[in-house]
């Protein structure tokens, strides 16, 4: 009789456990639960490398708009007031004497580049380059947090699934222990299969407490990819399929290779790269050619002299300083000149920076087919992971298929009492634990499946 109400007790844990798989949920209702779309859309919204990436793009559009600013004419005023003392010349009777006087020099002066190798020219279209790979950049960062996301998330959900068949596998364990005490009371048991017993249980809490902290470092890292504190807690929410209808598991390596050329930002960034190091080669080549400015001034200057008592030398009569006004039109002076600048020999600086952005061009064009080479063997990689994913599947299910009808089996013997509890309950977890790998695999052929949307360039959603 305390043999069938332990039995009862245990099966009432199993039919709990079950329910909890079913709904997906592996921790309190009063804590938040996520979907994966909401925490993608999380990850998008917080994350600091999208910010980053952000920020670098701001930078790049600033120097773009420079760049085209750089075209205009420069424009300069410049004003040098100054107090003098001691002999100096007078600036009405050009002698010397001695004086105190106060100076003011003003000019306004402008510059214009006419021709400079269209260094700045190539320039602007280097940035423009630059610019639309950065922004490419953003959409490769937002792609690979996508998949960091649902990786992340599959994790959390492959460790809940662990956690409950360690404890369902604790909760055998500790029943079996119960059982062998009660046999040894009786005398059908020996110490030895007490300890068994003991040492199977602790094995068992062992497995209980890895999948625990297992499962809490998913957790940590998924809430650090949506920049959540650890102190706020939630759980995830398992994506429900009642079947595998959608999930396409014919894909041909060579025809999502030739797509993700196309629509991998991956492959558009190293691309863009590539031109705007091809690009920079015609900025340093510029360095051989002549450049020329044109440049024009407007200047004038006042002065006034302290105590001033100067004599007209012709008339004698005494002499007044000029105004501010006058003094400034009588000075006014105008001045326009063009400059060409032909570099002759400049300790070959030139020719090295031409070599060096040669240099840089090849090594970019070797990037990109790196880039390309990595990504036709992570395809290919993808490719057999979802062939195997499906094989595992297939696997699984029929594993699960055959303990499910071994449990219906030994649950009709149980029923007229040809099976004791504990045969009864480990046929049930046999049958748990082959249900647990079955949706395991499920999940697992999913993300193998949505993985090559991501090289297909489609959204990755469930």
């Amino acid at each position: 009789m305390k043999k069938n109400i332990a039995f009862m007790k245990l099966n009432k844990f199993f039919v709990v456990i079950l329910g909890v798989m079913t709904m997906g949920i592996g921790a309190s209702n009063a804590q938040e639960v996520i979907t994966i779309q909401q925490a993608v859309d999380s990850t998008l919204k917080n994350n600091l490398q999208i910010k980053q990436a952000q920020l670098s793009a701001s930078l790049t559009e600033e120097s773009l708009l420079q760049s085209k600013n750089s075209l205009l004419p420069t424009l300069n005023a410049s004003t040098s007031p100054s107090l003098n003392f001691g002999r100096g010349l007078d600036q009405n009777t050009f002698q010397v004497v001695n004086q105190t006087s106060f100076f003011l020099n003003g000019s306004v002066s402008s510059n214009v580049d006419l021709f400079n190798g269209l260094t700045k020219i190539n320039t602007i279209k280097q940035n423009k380059i630059l610019l639309e790979a950065d922004q490419t950049n953003i959409n490769k960062i937002k792609n690979d947090l996508i998949l960091q996301v649902v990786t992340s998330y599959l994790q959390v959900l492959f460790n809940t699934d662990l956690l409950r068949a360690s404890q369902e596998q604790l909760a055998v364990a500790n029943q079996t222990l119960k059982r062998e005490q009660e046999l040894i009371n009786v005398g059908d048991k020996t110490l030895a299969d007490l300890s068994q017993a003991k040492a199977q249980m602790a094995t068992a809490e062992l497995n209980v407490t890895n999948a625990q902290n297992a499962l809490e470092i998913s957790y940590i890292s998924l809430a650090q990819l949506m920049e959540r504190q650890p102190t706020n807690k939630f759980v995830v929410q398992a994506p429900v399929y009642n079947d595998m209808v959608g999930v396409d598991t014919k894909v041909d390596p060579n025809e999502v290779y030739s797509s993700a050329l196309k629509t991998f930002p991956d492959i558009a960034l190293f691309n863009l790269r590539t031109k705007a190091a091809e690009k920079a080669i015609s900025i340093a080549r510029g360095s051989y050619l002549p450049s020329i400015g044109m440049g024009g001034s407007l200047s004038s200057s006042y002065s006034y002299q302290f105590g001033y008592d100067a004599v007209n030398p012709v008339t004698g009569q005494p002499l007044k300083q000029s105004s501010f006004s006058q003094q400034f039109s009588d000075r006014f002076g105008q001045g326009l000149g063009l400059s060409i600048r032909i570099p002759i020999f400049n300790g070959y600086n030139a020719r090295s920076g031409v070599r060096q952005a040669k240099i840089r061009y090849q090594n970019a064009q070797l990037s990109e087919q790196l880039n390309k080479n990595n990504l036709q063997k992570i395809i290919f990689q993808a490719s057999a992971d979802l062939k195997a994913a499906e094989s595992r599947y297939t696997s699984n299910t029929n594993t699960y298929l055959a303990t499910k009808d071994a449990f219906f089996v030994i649950e009709q013997r149980y029923n007229v009492g040809l099976v004791n509890s504990l045969d009864y309950s480990t046929a049930r977890t046999n049958m748990n634990k082959a249900e647990t790998d079955m949706i395991q695999a499920k999940y697992d052929l999913i993300f193998r499946a949505k993985v090559i949307d991501y090289y297909l360039g489609k959204q990755i959603t469930f």
